[in-house]
């Protein structure tokens, strides 16, 4: 493993407890970069940080509730002076049902996770990043944001929202030090896959030519780079995590 320089950076990982969010702040650490993990689950990002040497601290953060946002964002800026990195990868599938069918309390839950809640970190924590000129964001989208996946509609709009607010933040964000990406993965085997079918599972992984799931730590690599300082030009941009099933 390439140790990529984040020596003296401090982060905001959103659902970091688990998953891909633990991934990443797990590499962070080891980057060098103190870590705060924001999770719903205030009680498992507790439990996460105590098992990570290193400096990492956990709030429970209801990332849908914009004033809960609000209230961390400060914290975390008093706490430790600044936030120099957000990744955002709090979110949720969603069931599996038709368009036609779709439950719409479980519509709008998915997009208030997925995109409400991506919004709101971003709204809170970057002008403390324009004051500074400097910042990473990682937004953490899906590829099927760019494809669509049939029978789950909430979760591709979802994520090709996520898709085009990188574009839309990164461009506005471009006359400053501050680059804002997303990640556009396969499915990982994370708890996400909890909430959906195994055929469902099984239709995934056939679109994959690389034949396997992609793992949280190869995600955990990309992020860490588009976070380090050395990620000075590119914004705005989607980077493939797919196994070949998309290359754009």
């Amino acid at each position: 493993m390439n140790r990529i320089d984040l020596d003296g950076r401090v982060a905001v990982v959103t659902g970091g407890a688990q998953g891909i969010g633990r991934a990443v702040v797990e590499r962070f650490v080891a980057s060098g970069a103190t870590v705060e993990i924001w999770d719903l689950d205030g009680s498992l990002g507790a439990q996460t940080a105590g098992e990570i040497d290193g400096p990492v601290s956990a709030r429970g953060v209801d990332v849908t509730d914009y004033a809960a946002v609000e209230a961390a964002a400060k914290a975390a800026e008093t706490a430790h002076g600044r936030v120099d990195i957000l990744v955002t990868s709090a979110g949720i599938a969603g069931p599996t049902y038709k368009t036609w069918d779709y439950p719409l309390e479980d519509w709008a839950r998915v997009q208030r996770l997925n995109v409400d809640g991506t919004f709101h970190c971003c709204r809170a924590l970057v002008p403390g990043m324009m004051a500074r000129d400097y910042g990473r964001i990682v937004l953490v989208a899906s590829i099927a944001g760019k494809e669509g996946n049939p029978n789950a509609s909430a979760y591709s709009a979802s994520k090709a929202a996520v898709i085009g607010l990188t574009k839309s933040l990164g461009k506005e964000l471009a006359g400053y030090d501050i680059a804002v990406n997303c990640i556009t993965p396969a499915t990982a085997k994370t708890r996400i896959l909890d909430q959906v079918s195994d055929e469902f599972i099984g239709y995934m992984l056939s679109k994959i030519p690389r034949g396997r799931f992609v793992e949280v730590r190869e995600i955990a690599s990309m992020v860490t780079w588009l976070c380090s300082a050395e990620n000075s030009f590119t914004t705005a941009a989607a980077f493939d995590l797919s196994g070949g099933r998309a290359t754009y």
